[in-house]
């Protein structure tokens, strides 16, 4: 069975099947499992064309072979987001009626060329085909966008997949690929990830690049990378697309992924986070196990008392809320987009939004700097952080709803959700998320781990040691051929249709 992303690119390099072929498994699995609601987008035309390149290079042979062969994902299928990048043949909808494929609203500047992150997901060697369902604007930890479709956790289908990378964690674990593109801002990779039973990191500010006009940049507070089922998918993702990323930060360079965990770490334990975000036993008894694991092996675990992040959590919450609702405020101006059109949590963060004064927005971006400062003094006497997640099991669909107009309340339920996801976007820190286990219901048991900054590769050296206990299980295979090389079909003949928008 292959595992991973990792396994899959292996098998197409050895031969053993054409990356047509993983495409045509891929396209099969996204067609069987449509009612997921992962996908919003499907191009098998542009899926198996670039498949077909990646089968040429290497019938070819010779040194474009070899070149090929050193990329780690060579012919691996997977998707992009509907919010970030762009990708060119990929129309992102950003999960809004706004820019719907024909829309007379669409901006005439779309659609646009690659960015620089998409450029460096072809240059590794993935074939796109398609976009995974986003909430509108991203404005949710559950991706239901009112265009649809809404997007059910293959685990327990009456439940959400998370957000806003909730399509993607869906896909990845119910197998119709092995890795998908991901964004984060306030927790986008690591809630559906941990909500699926996956690995998400979030890189460190200034590490992926978010060029060439930096629209997904967020004041700084913004990541792209994976989700994955594994750390070492994860990790090869990172070293493969992160680095050099050409502003706005000084270049900070892909880091170098330990082998094993160095001794003596210094592990702050986190198990509190406020009576206004208690954390289910369950939860709680997952990330202590995950402790006892690592002191076993001489790690020295302390406590981190509540009071020295809930602060931190605090102010970071609400300068998250500022930046998001600036930031919608700002495209629609630029856009001269009708507001009216959109979902109303959309409407009521616009609203925020322009009523912000610009000394108010400045005092929340000094308050970033001091989050960033504050938890880099905290690092002084810890080398990474354990803490919670998600404070309970994944939301039943319709939990986080977006028809109303009550942005307090909805931000409230994100903050309940998933207490201390937006301090390391704020602070600027790495922040990695994994399954350690399931609850009596089979669904993940997930912690998250902090780093300074910097600290990725400690992050995933500490996190294959904790995958290595085995202490999770992925339910469903990924889609690969049932034949061992079948021939490859012509773009023209592909299925299911060449070209089809899943939204409602």
């Amino acid at each position: 069975m292959i595992a991973d992303a990792t396994a899959l690119a292996d098998a197409i390099k050895a031969g053993r099947f054409s990356a047509t072929a993983a495409m045509q498994a891929a396209l099969a699995a996204a067609e069987a499992k449509a009612d997921l609601g992962a996908l919003t987008h499907v191009d098998s035309r542009l899926g198996l064309a670039e498949a077909a390149r990646i089968d040429a290079v290497f019938a070819e042979g010779g040194a474009a072979a070899a070149a090929l062969s050193a990329r780690p994902f060579a012919g691996v299928p997977t998707l992009a987001k509907d919010l970030g990048g762009p990708f060119v043949g990929l129309p992102v909808k950003a999960g809004s009626a706004l820019f719907a494929a024909g829309d007379p609203e669409m901006p005439a500047d779309r659609p646009m060329p690659d960015s620089d992150l998409a450029a460096r997901f072809r240059a590794a060697g993935f074939c796109l085909f398609g976009l995974t369902t986003s909430p509108e604007f991203g404005l949710s930890l559950s991706s239901e966008p009112a265009i649809g479709p809404a997007c059910r956790n293959p685990l327990d289908r009456t439940l959400s997949a998370g957000g806003s990378s909730g399509g993607a964690a869906a896909a990845v674990a119910a197998g119709i690929v092995a890795i998908a593109h991901a964004t984060d801002a306030g927790g986008s990779i690591r809630v559906p990830a941990a909500a699926c039973g996956l690995v998400g990191l979030k890189p460190g500010r200034g590490l992926m690049p978010g060029g060439p006009d930096f629209g997904n940049h967020l004041g700084g507070i913004a990541a792209e990378l994976v989700v994955s089922r594994s750390v070492r998918d994860t990790a090869a993702a990172l070293t493969a697309l992160a680095g050099a990323a050409r502003g706005p930060f000084p270049p900070a360079a892909a880091p170098s992924i330990l082998p094993a965990l160095p001794r003596g770490l210094r592990i702050g334990l986190v198990t509190e986070t406020g009576p206004d975000c208690p954390v289910e036993p369950a939860r709680l008894a997952a990330v202590e196990a995950a402790a006892r694991s690592l002191e076993a092996e001489g790690h020295l675990v302390r406590r981190i008392d509540k009071s020295a992040l809930a602060a931190l959590a605090a102010t970071s919450r609400r300068v998250f809320e500022t930046i998001v609702c600036a930031n919608l405020a700002a495209l629609f101006e630029r856009l001269a987009l009708d507001e009216g059109r959109v979902e109303p949590i959309s409407q009521a963060a616009i609203a925020r939004g322009r009523s912000l004064t610009g000394a108010g927005l400045w005092q929340d971006l000094n308050a970033m700097v001091l989050v960033s400062r504050d938890l880099w003094a905290l690092f002084g006497g810890v080398d990474l952080m354990l803490t919670p997640m998600l404070s309970r099991a994944p939301l039943p669909l319709g939990a986080m709803p977006t028809d109303h107009a009550d942005l307090d309340l909805h931000f409230s339920r994100m903050a309940g959700f998933a207490p201390l996801a937006t301090l390391a976007n704020i602070a600027g820190c790495p922040a990695l998320t994994l399954p350690f286990g399931a609850d009596e219901d089979g669904l993940p048991l997930p912690l998250q781990l902090l780093a300074p900054m910097g600290g990725e590769g400690l992050l995933l050296a500490a996190a294959a040691r904790l995958e290595a206990e085995g202490r999770w299980r992925h339910r469903f295979p990924i889609a690969t051929p049932l034949s061992a090389s079948p021939l490859p079909a012509s773009p023209s003949s592909a299925s299911p249709g060449a070209r089809e928008d899943l939204s409602a």
